[in-house]
């Protein structure tokens, strides 16, 4: 029987409810699984039952699971739903098979501040942070995934985790020739297809590989359009002696072209002229209420208008609305034994990502309007569909994309002072050169774009060029964040192995190098700028209540493009600007074995998010860039742990304190809108786990959390009104002592296995609680429980390794929101920042079998 194969069947076995000892859990770098080895005594591993928990045995509350868990979900879905169960994580996927990404939240902060990586190798978009869920590795090459819940390690590579980190390790490769395969088929006409080969050792020096592949489309569940993924995976396995040493090269490159689903409108309770309906839109519409399956040009006044009729209702034509993503990583692990105490490690990777989130754009033809990018040096419109006028509206495919090439290494060299004493020096270097543009190209007759990528690069469409013959677009900048870091950590024990302690400092500094080759509009977070081939005038206007005069530290000039802007309009013309930010992030925890049962510990951590590139783009009135600082945060993780043979516990609490908290808003002093810190957000919670067999068939899982994550300061938004109630002066929002949005104060989960022989049911659920769209609490969605079926019938008498697994999501078709956006200040009337808001269906229903096999 080959290696594969009792892998297979090993998984099966632990679904099925047996206890495991399960090797010690996989961290984050090379250099970390050495340096937390040194923790792991007087056991032959962390226990697990049933692989959605395992015993773990350092100094912060971090929780694990493990593939014999992962295999039991639903086939290629991404790894955060599948950790949704663990305390202290809330996930909303936004279809039922992971394509379409989702939302997390982990104890109160957004993705945008958690650290998520694979292999120790960061995945966070370099720029502004984002985690892309649907982007993830294929769940069968996934040997471990962990979160630690607002702390760090001392080499994590980060510049953004006040949050904590989440890391999943790749499965290694077998030590014998053999291999999987998977053949899924479900609702929604879904198809997957997964194939894996494992060399086992091959030449003379043992050399091991394996490489995977995977095709995966289906339907989406409501409206047109349907959601493709590719993915390759390859990874080269050579130990060096005997000793542990090993060099290890894994690749990945993951395809999705994706249709988006419409996110329904929620109630907007002011409606004072704003979008956004009195009523939930899926109370008019139903549940459904998704983009419109046809592209019907109209015609309008004397020429051809080729903006879709539906263009201007709340929907649109599904084909623009797209997300397509090519990504890939390069990844290098490595161990090297320099001295009988003294070892080092070498992580070098490279990460690849081109993407954006579709969209159009309507120019008006007609001489005299403001449409920049097409007009040519004087100001001139022109005819854009060849039709002999210019007296048309023409729809052009204008999306945002990034690309971004990040190079990175992690390095540590770990020295034993003797059996327990351990120390370390890390180093790490990323890279990251992120090209931002928006080119706009033709619509085809049909309503689709020539490429999905537009006119990027040579990509296959019809682009749009301005009055100088280059292609138009709606942005266009380019920024390289370059990252050191520099870490030292301690790892001890003492009194018989009972203490153990850690401490360490993390000293990173991160430098950005920003390009804006665009005119930048004066008082604005430079998320709008003007590419054209205009020929602007140098401002003279005089100062007033509301215009300051350009001030000596303004990074460029001031311009207006005459007639075509108001007087009271500035922008400023394309400049360079360097920013660096840099900590000193210290940490400190331990762990203490009151008896072999039973253990404490505890945990202090620091980190940082620095700004995020976008923030960094804006210019206030008076020319100076907008003067963001990074947000800071101080955890300390608490907690109890009981391991026993049946039993595993684990309870744990927690305070972070986050400090310059970043949020877009109004400057009270010039009336212009910019990213700026306000304040403060006090996090508090508990979260608790437990897994246990009251019967061998049978195994238990369950966890709880509680969240109280409250903004410390009101918020001054601008204008003149008040808002009703709250005593504050105008212009102000009543944020103090509100809970942050997104955030259930209240989740529970659990998961129930039987093992019937040949049959394995395996029966979870999870709740979450009520989750606020507004700062100001002002409106929410009610809380929601999803439940979730697998069963898998072994067909051992057949062929070893040979299995049949059902999976049913959202078992009982449970209606609720998932992701919420367009998240705005208040929606009271009256209230300053009044706006609407918008939430994604959460995903209903569906079924996949699969026909898994090893050989």
């Amino acid at each position: 029987m080959s290696k594969t194969t009792n892998a297979l069947l090993l998984a099966s076995t632990a679904l099925a409810g047996s206890l495991l000892f399960a090797t010690a859990a996989a961290a984050q770098s090379t250099g970390t699984t050495d340096v937390e080895a040194v923790v792991v005594t007087a056991r032959s591993g962390p226990k697990s039952i049933d692989g959605a928990m395992i015993a773990e045995t350092v100094s912060k509350n971090r929780n694990t699971i493990t593939q014999e868990f992962i295999a039991s979900q639903a086939p290629a879905q991404t790894i955060l739903q599948t950790l949704n169960l663990t305390p202290g994580l809330s996930f909303t996927n936004n279809d039922p098979f992971g394509s379409s990404g989702g939302n997390i939240r982990l104890h109160g902060q957004d993705g945008a501040h958690i650290g998520l990586l694979i292999d120790g190798v960061p995945l966070n978009d370099a720029g502004n942070y984002a985690v892309f869920a649907n982007q993830q590795l294929d769940p069968e090459l996934i040997e471990q995934a962990n979160i630690n819940t607002g702390s760090t390690d001392a080499d994590t590579v980060t510049a953004s985790s006040t949050g904590g980190i989440i890391n999943y390790t790749t499965r290694k490769t077998a030590k014998q020739f053999g291999g999987l395969f998977d053949v899924s088929g479900g609702s929604y006409n879904y198809k997957r297809v997964f194939g894996l080969i494992d060399t086992g050792p091959i030449g003379p020096l043992g050399t091991r590989a394996y490489v995977a592949g995977s095709y995966q489309d289906y339907d989406k569940y409501k409206g047109p359009g349907d959601l493709e993924k590719k993915q390759l995976n390859l990874r080269i396995d050579q130990p060096i002696g005997s000793n542990g040493d090993f060099i290890s090269l894994l690749a990945n490159y993951n395809e999705n072209r994706n249709i988006f689903y419409y996110n329904p409108n929620l109630p907007n309770f002011a409606n004072n002229g704003l979008p956004g309906p009195t009523v939930p839109e899926v109370a008019q519409f139903g549940w459904d209420v998704d983009y419109f399956s046809a592209f019907i040009p109209q015609t309008s006044g004397a020429g051809i208008q080729t903006v879709p009729a539906q263009d201007s209702a709340v929907k649109g034509f599904y084909g623009i609305r797209q997300n397509p993503s090519n990504t890939g990583t390069i990844r290098g692990l490595s161990r090297f034994t320099l001295l009988p105490n003294l070892l080092l490690t070498v992580d070098p990777s490279f990460n690849y990502s081109l993407a954006n989130g579709g969209g159009v754009t309507t120019f008006n033809e007609v001489a005299g309007t403001a449409n920049y990018p097409i007009q040519n040096a004087a100001g001139v419109g022109r005819d854009l569909n060849g039709d002999g006028d210019t007296l048309d509206s023409v729809l052009f495919y204008s999306p945002s994309n990034t690309n971004t090439r990040r190079y990175a290494v992690n390095t540590s060299l770990i020295y034993d002072l003797n059996a327990t004493n351990r120390f370390r020096f890390a180093y790490a270097y990323d890279h990251a050169h992120t090209r931002q543009t928006g080119e706009y190209s033709y619509l085809g007759a049909d309503g689709f774009p020539g490429s999905v990528f537009s006119a990027k690069d040579g990509y296959d469409a019809v682009p749009l060029l301005d009055g100088a013959g280059r292609i138009a677009q709606k942005r266009d900048r380019d920024s390289i964040a370059i990252l050191n870091q520099y870490s030292l950590e301690y790892r001890g024990r003492f009194f018989d192995d009972r203490l153990s302690f850690n401490a360490g400092v993390r000293i990173p500094e991160l430098s950005r190098e920003l390009h804006q080759f665009c005119y930048t509009a004066a008082g604005s977070s430079g998320a709008n700028p003007i590419c054209t081939v205009r020929t602007p005038t140098t401002a003279t206007i005089s100062p007033s209540p509301t215009v300051q005069q350009v001030s000596a530290n303004a990074v460029s000039s001031r311009v207006t493009f005459g007639t075509l802007s108001p007087t009271s309009t500035l922008y400023y013309a394309p400049f360079a600007l360097n920013k660096t930010f840099n900590a000193v992030l210290p940490n400190v925890g331990a762990t203490y074995k009151l008896t072999n049962a039973f253990s404490v510990y505890a945990n202090y951590t620091e980190s940082q998010s620095a700004p995020r590139v976008d923030n960094l783009y804006g210019l206030q009135l008076n020319g100076i860039p907008t003067n963001v600082q990074p947000e800071t945060s101080t955890s300390e993780d608490y907690g109890i742990r009981y391991q026993a043979r049946r039993v595993l516990v684990q309870i744990g609490g927690y305070h972070t304190a986050v400090q310059n908290r970043i949020v877009s808003t109004r400057d009270p002093t010039d009336d212009s809108i910019i990213d700026r810190n306000v304040g403060a957000v006090e996090i508090n919670g508990v979260d608790g786990q437990v897994t246990f067999r009251p019967a061998d068939p049978i195994a238990v899982y369950l966890s709880a959390s509680y969240t109280s994550a409250e903004t410390q300061n009101d918020l001054f938004v601008g204008g003149t009104a008040v808002y009703p109630g709250a005593g504050l002066p105008a212009g102000y929002a009543p944020l103090k002592g509100k809970q942050v949005v997104e955030t259930p104060k209240y989740t529970a989960a659990g998961r129930v296995t039987y093992d019937f022989g040949p049959v394995l049911l395996g029966f979870q659920g999870k709740y979450t609680g009520k989750r606020f769209v507004t700062d100001v609490n002002d409106l929410s969605v009610p809380g929601f429980v999803v439940f979730d079926l697998d069963a898998r019938l072994r067909l051992d008498r057949f062929h070893q390794g040979l299995a049949l697994q059902l999976n049913v999501t959202n078992l009982f078709n449970e209606k609720y929101y998932g992701t919420l956006g367009g998240t705005q200040t208040t929606v009271t009337v009256g209230a300053p920042g009044v706006g609407s808001a918008f939430a994604s269906r959460g995903a209903p229903r569906a079924a996949v079998l699969t026909l898994k096999a090893a050989f």
